[in-house]
């Protein structure tokens, strides 16, 4: 504030002065700084693979989220929590995150200014937090660079670069829609800039509001796992069902299974209608493989999230004297989001280790005397979820210029501050300890059942015929018996950073110059769940705290040694060498090197290679997050249908020496025998949490590239660049699939101690804390062709392509273990497409212009339906699984188009059609196996043709 009010100042006393010079004249000028070098400069760029969209390219999207508009390029993949996932506890949850090389959000640094951006208690940036309209540029770097920027770097560098100067006032407005009349997004912003000869100052505001998708409206959506398959996945019912509770051998309670287990007897209520329920003759017998009592939950669930964004920005910029000026920058943030699941699948089991059961003296019992136990989906109070991010980031600083050794240097030294503060609240789950009362005796008062403590009914015991199904529970039992809570999350960064560039020494070649800086960071983080949850005394999924932080001192060193230049096959030649050491409280220090080489035989033609060290420190949620409950999708290689021990004799064996049955099916959460090869989502609850010991990721990047701009052709630009990125020690929580499938299936007795199995085989306990476990590799190529036709009557034509193929995708799950070459593989939420590809034409003559894009995805291997349905190449070993079976799908492709005109009163106006033709992508049903709660569709893929129509007017 007190910079801006100085700013203010100052630039009121030069608008007169300011009205007759070109903001451009106002200012010094300044060095450019190069996305992945902290030598101030313009030829080190060329060094390393760096993509830049410009404001037009960000406009020509029609897109009002960073997020969604870093996901178009072909380098960036599905980041790891997306809007569609719609059954997510995460405090993530909500936001837009990017991820360079399928390698990960957490993985990919996101800067602003070449500065670091406020991050999540998981080491997420959110990158909604930052409004488009103050963007001027977005600079990918598609290469580690841990030796400049420290942590997170492995996979890339996300450069946020805003506008710096600005003169008057813009206003711009965007409306958009999908095709089925929902997810509509409004979009608003406002800038006002001033700029004089000593200094700028820059304010905006923007408001953001996109409307939820729901599962319902699309008939591609609207089942589990998509139209040909309607009747699969689906949930348990909203009747109420019983188990007979009386003795085993019991004449008509149930009967003895061939392995001498006694399987008891389920009843459902007859639907629809309430009915008498403590009369057992109102009831039918519950066929867990039978749809009839089943529920579609899709239908009450939101395909993606909704959000409300709002934002302030301010930066200014004042010039002490000649060489020093003081800078500063604060963005404020608020994100609201809300999604909805279908309500809570209640059942005996759900009441964790006391159990939930109809008391033997309930009035609703259909089993008088016997504690009964219940079955039943809540679907009148549907699980909905509201999440509120806070994001503040405020930076201050100095930066100038002075001569030495005959040579100009910089030098900046900068204080950031960044803190969110993120909230979500849950409603729909089940106060447990209300619920075991309502459920418990009752007795009859004025001739209606009522709890039967008095001590209770004055605390609101309602009693609660859970057994009568969708109408027939009151809205005074509801609010005793549900649950809303809010859980809270705060992290903080303070970051003080001072940098130095300048020329050392002139070499024949040219001038040796030279970086170096030093960073102490300060990482601190918390979190607080709703002390119900916490303690398990709702149906939410419970977590214990999370309370901790680290400190970081950090320095570096960056030479740029000009080696030969303007000479017969060495225009020039020249090395970048940096290094960095940081040393981190919670785990010790780490030394990161980077090499590069750029060579230029001709003037045209330019050769690049790097070699990287890179690392990413453990998360405060890494090290100190507190256990949590979740519920995963898999398939249980011991199901001895669609399981590997199925068709393999040596899975079989494991499976039989572990005491699984012979006959073991695996069962999902409504009880059901899982009916494909997809599996189902448990019944009980797995573990997760952080471990204090893990060490630091470490990864080696390599890289070697040609550039191409020939000058017998004006305007073409080729670009062509190999990567290869290994990573070590890889941070991950074991996910439920993967454990079985290393146990069973690859023979690794490593994992086989995190799980338990009960008497019948299923699974009861397991355990997915976070290890340093396996590695990771990724290997491909990037092509660019960016060509300019010469201008002709017509107007001018720009033709740009970029596309990135992956040669390899290994994961190895533990050392020994076999790797699994996944590229080509639908993994999770993510596709490892073998080709991305955008190809744009643009088109501009005179105020009018045009642009079209097309995207290509190249289609991707799933895990099969069964054996004999949707299994193209029933033949192949599943990489994924290790299961026989894969079913290949499609590629697909999506045009947008835009139309713009500028009108003469410095307005324009912009149309444009995304997915003009409405293309559907294939559905993954590997998609389901990462437990989102979405129907198998790539969060990828448009779901609709979107259309939209914006206007921005400057003064």
């Amino acid at each position: 504030m007190a910079l801006a009010s100085a700013l203010l100042a100052a630039l009121s006393g030069t608008a007169v002065h300011a009205q007759q010079t070109a903001p451009a004249e106002m200012l010094a000028p300044v060095n450019v700084t190069v996305t992945g070098s902290r030598i101030r400069g313009t030829d080190v760029e060329t060094a390393q693979p760096v993509f830049t969209m410009d404001r037009a390219a960000i406009r020509a999207t029609g897109l009002s989220d960073l997020g969604s508009i870093v996901a178009r390029m072909p380098s960036a993949a599905t980041p790891e929590v997306t809007p569609q996932d719609t059954l997510s506890s995460s405090g993530d949850a909500g936001g837009r995150y990017a991820n360079l090389r399928n390698l990960g959000a957490v993985r990919t640094l996101v800067l602003v200014n070449g500065r670091r951006w406020t991050t999540s208690l998981g080491g997420l940036t959110d990158l909604s937090t930052i409004p488009v309209a103050i963007v001027e540029r977005i600079e990918v770097l598609k290469d580690g660079a841990s030796s400049i920027y420290g942590s997170d770097a492995i996979g890339g560098v996300v450069n946020i670069i805003t506008t710096d100067r600005f003169e008057g006032a813009s206003a711009d407005v965007l409306y958009g829609q999908n095709g089925k009349g929902d997810g509509a997004t409004k979009h608003g912003a406002f800038t006002w800039g001033r700029s004089g000869q000593r200094g700028s100052l820059i304010l905006g505001a923007s408001y953001d509001d996109a409307d939820d998708l729901r599962d319902a409206k699309r008939s591609l959506t609207r089942s589990a796992y998509g139209p040909r398959h309607p009747d699969a996945g689906l949930g348990m019912g909203p009747w109420g069902g019983v188990v007979d509770p009386r003795a085993p051998g019991t004449p008509g309670a149930g009967n003895y299974a061939g392995d001498g287990s006694w399987i008891a007897n389920r009843y459902v209520a007859n639907h629809p209608g309430v009915v008498d329920t403590s009369n057992l003759a109102n009831y039918h017998p519950y066929d867990v493989d039978s749809n009839a009592d089943k529920y579609a939950t899709a239908r009450d669930m939101t395909f993606r999230a909704g959000s409300k964004l709002r934002n302030l920005f301010a930066t200014g910029r004042y010039n002490l004297t000649d060489d020093i000026a003081l800078r500063g920058m604060a963005d404020y943030g608020v994100r609201d989001t809300r999604w909805q699941a279908a309500g809570y699948p209640l059942q005996s089991g759900s009441g964790r280790d006391a159990g939930l059961a109809i008391d033997a003296d309930n009035a609703y019992n259909p089993f008088p005397g016997y504690d009964t136990a219940f079955f039943r989906r809540t679907t009148e109070v549907p699980r909905v979820n509201w999440a509120k991010s806070k994001a503040l980031h405020l930076d201050t600083g100095a930066e100038g210029t002075f001569d030495w050794l005959d040579h100009a240097w910089n030098w900046d030294v900068t204080y950031a501050y960044s803190e969110t503060r993120a909230s979500q609240t849950t409603s729909g789950n089940i106060n447990l300890v209300n619920a075991r009362k309502a459920l418990g005796p009752t007795t009859t008062l004025d001739g209606q059942p009522a709890c039967a403590s008095a001590e209770d009914r004055a605390a609101g015991c309602v009693p609660w015929n859970i057994l009568a199904g969708p109408g027939g529970t009151p809205d005074a039992v509801w609010r005793y018996v549900t649950s809303t809570g809010t859980s809270h999350q705060t992290t903080r960064t303070n970051d003080v950073i001072a940098n130095l560039t300048g020329g050392l020494v002139d070499l024949p070649a040219g001038t040796l110059r030279v970086a170096g800086g030093i960073e102490h960071r300060r990482e601190n983080g918390r979190y607080v769940p709703y002390p119900a949850d916490s303690a398990g005394l709702t149906t939410q999924l419970a977590s214990a705290p999370t309370n901790g932080g680290y400190i970081a001192n950090e320095a570096y060193l960056e030479l740029d040694v000009p080696l030969l230049a303007d000479l017969p096959l060495a225009r020039e030649l020249a090395a970048n060498v940096s290094s960095r050491y940081s040393h981190y409280s919670a785990f010790g220090g780490r030394t990161n090197n980077k090499y590069s080489l750029r060579w230029k035989p001709v003037d045209d033609l330019l050769l690049r290679a790097t070699f990287a060290e890179g690392f990413r420190a453990p998360t405060v949620a890494d090290l100190y997050a507190g256990a949590s409950e979740s519920f995963e999708s898999f398939l249980d290689p011991c199901d001895s249908v669609y399981g590997a021990s199925a068709t393999d004799a040596a899975v079989r064996a494991r499976c039989a020496a572990a005491g699984v049955p012979a006959n073991y099916r695996q069962i999902d959460q409504s009880g059901a025998r899982i009916g494909s090869a997809t599996g189902g989502q448990n019944p009980t609850a797995f573990t997760t949490g952080a471990n204090p010991a893990l060490k630091p990721e470490t990864s080696i990047t390599r890289t070697a590239g040609v550039v191409y701009s020939p000058s017998y052709v004006e305007g073409l630009d080729i670009t062509l660049d190999y990567y290869k990125v290994d990573i070590r020690d890889v941070i991950t929580p074991v996910l439920a699939g993967d454990i079985l499938n290393f146990c069973y299936v690859r023979n690794d007795p490593s994992l086989c101690g995190r799980f338990t199995r009960a008497a019948d085989g299923q699974i009861v306990s397991l355990d997915e804390s976070l290890a340093n476990l396996g590695s990771l590799r990724t290997e491909g190529y990037d092509l660019g062709l960016h060509y300019r036709f010469p201008e002709t009557r017509y107007g001018e034509f720009t033709l740009l392509s970029d596309s990135t193929y992956l040669k390899d995708y290994t994961q190895v799950g533990s050392p020994g273990s076999a790797p699994r070459h996944l590229a080509g593989y639908m993994n999770g939420v993510q596709g490892l497409y073998r080709v991305r590809s955008n190809l744009s034409l643009d088109w501009s003559w005179r105020r009018f212009g045009a642009t079209w894009t097309t995207r290509w995805f190249s289609g991707l291997k799933d895990s099969c339906w069964s054996a004999d349905v949707e299994c193209n190449r029933p033949d192949a070993i599943n990489a994924l699984t290790g299961v026989t079976g894969v079913s290949r799908k499609g590629g697909v492709a999506f045009n947008d188009l835009q139309v713009r005109w500028l009108a003469p009163w410095n307005g324009s106006f912009r149309v444009g059609v995304n997915n003009v033709f409405a293309r559907k992508g294939p559905l993954y049903y590997s998609v389901s196996s990462a437990g989102g709660g979405s129907p198998p569709y790539n969060p990828a893929f448009d779901i609709d043709r979107y259309w939209y129509v914006g206007y921005q007017q400057s003064f």
